[in-house]
């Protein structure tokens, strides 16, 4: 059971966060830059932070209602929060001058990933869930319904 919903402040904060990344990646007519956008957060100190993939910092903000957060459900409950504003923010998200695709993935201080939280291509967005969920289960269904024709 996820109990950590975002604070008003906590929406903010995110906002901001996603903001700053953008005017590090304004939208270009021709993108150059090739690379995934990591976010590490941290439920000690409340850190979230950017990473492009060389492991350069883009930004970060210190997360108030994340300091010293001890509930198991916390990678799960940010994955919600952070999705939430990668949707509604979706419009400046798609129009980062990165070359298209790219991946914004949540990992925890390990640089090990918790969730690929948005997945931009050139007419396709995906966000939240994992891509291949449930892609074994698709594709036998679909080989039984085309064995049966």
């Amino acid at each position: 059971m996820i109990k950590m919903k975002a604070t008003e402040q906590t929406n903010q904060q995110l906002e901001r966060f996603f903001n700053k990344i953008a005017e590090k990646f304004p939208p270009l007519e021709e993108p150059t830059m090739l690379t995934d956008i990591h976010l590490r957060a941290n439920p000690d100190n409340g850190d979230l932070l950017a990473y492009d993939d060389d492991d350069n910092e883009i930004t970060r903000v210190v997360i108030d209602q994340w300091i010293n957060n001890t509930d198991e459900t916390f990678f799960d409950a940010i994955t919600l929060m952070i999705r939430g504003i990668l949707k509604k923010m979706s419009k400046t998200i798609d129009n980062f001058g990165i070359l298209k695709p790219f991946s914004i993935i949540l990992e925890n201080d390990d640089k090990e990933q918790m969730a690929e939280l948005y997945l931009a291509d050139d007419d396709t967005v995906i966000l939240g869930g994992d891509i291949m969920q449930d892609l074994d289960k698709d594709l036998n269904s679909f080989l039984d319904n085309l064995l049966k024709e």
